[in-house]
């Protein structure tokens, strides 16, 4: 029995697939799908089995879960003991939603690392709402950076560390024509997380599935809608050279433009790991609330470091 068994584990029976566990750790689908299998091999019991499109815990497997997640939980409390034995830097795993994954960790990162004092090392990737909780809780990452989590655990603690409102951009300077449910809408992965911010909006808008495109990132959608292709959303204070650019121009709808507040998530004191508490200390100064809202103003050569994708597999 290992630790990455165990993980695959706790991650299907948590978010009820293989495929979300898959896309949660980084990994392909058959990746988790033998280590499963290699544990109910071991343990002489299939642990969990699927109940039409969802999976169902076997009696055993509602008795192992607590055990393995907790298991999940003190290896990597094992791993920081070790590190800090030998004298390496403690790590600091950060998930974040799409948008603040793609414009703002990697400069907070780079920050974060430079400032003085002892040194941690930063990875960040990307996570949907739901399961976020489920990585923090099972410390497959240590904070997240994005939506209010508090209230889906209660283990959980957000903290607003910054705020901007979304607003609706296009191409060209006249409004496109009909209602927003009738526009072509370019977004991002968020558009595909219903509890997102961007979610909410195309939920409030009752914009169908069929006039919605998911493009790579949000840098790619802006660069559809300024050719016309058709609107997108955006935090209004990353498009600002683009509409002073006359790229973009805002359009307004009945629920944009939408105060939206970005949120550190940690576990609760007890739990939290010490590079935890020192990246919520840093979120409160200067330094980081000026990378938040001006991420693109870049950093000297000597200090840039290229972003790098925590893959967050034991």
């Amino acid at each position: 029995m290992t630790l990455t068994q165990l993980s695959a584990f706790v991650l299907v029976a948590r978010l009820g697939s293989v495929k979300a566990a898959a896309s949660a750790l980084g990994v392909s689908e058959p990746a988790v799908s033998q280590a499963l299998a290699a544990l109910r091999q071991q343990l002489g019991d299939s642990l969990v089995e699927r109940a039409g499109p969802a999976m169902r815990l076997t009696a055993a497997g509602s008795r192992l879960l607590p055990v393995a997640s907790q298991m999940v939980a003190l290896g990597a409390d094992a791993e920081q003991a070790v590190r800090a034995g030998k004298g390496i830097p403690d790590t600091l795993r950060i998930v974040a939603s799409s948008t603040v994954l793609e414009f703002v960790t990697t400069p907070l990162i780079t920050a974060f690392t430079e400032r003085p004092g002892r040194r941690i090392d930063a990875t960040a990737g990307g996570a949907a709402t739901d399961e976020m909780p489920v990585l923090l809780g099972n410390r497959f990452a240590d904070v997240a950076l994005g939506p209010n989590l508090a209230t889906q655990n209660d283990e959980l603690v957000s903290e607003p560390v910054f705020r901007t409102h979304l607003t609706v951009v296009a191409g060209g300077t006249a409004k496109p024509p009909g209602g927003p449910a009738r526009w072509l809408w370019l977004a991002d992965a968020e558009a595909t997380d219903p509890a997102s911010d961007s979610g909410k909006v195309l939920r409030r808008l009752r914009v169908p599935e069929s006039r919605i495109r998911v493009f790579p990132s949000q840098t790619a959608a802006w660069a559809a809608a300024a050719d016309g292709q058709g609107v997108a959303i955006a935090p209004a204070h990353l498009i600002t050279a683009r509409l002073k650019r006359g790229e973009l121009q805002v359009v307004n709808t009945t629920v944009t433009p939408m105060d939206s507040v970005w949120y550190l998530t940690t576990l609760v004191p007890e739990r939290r790991s010490i590079s935890a508490e020192t990246f919520r200390h840093f979120l409160s100064t200067a330094t980081a609330l000026r990378v938040m809202r001006e991420p693109g103003a870049g950093v000297p050569p000597s200090r840039f470091k290229p972003p790098v994708y925590v893959t967050l597999w034991s």
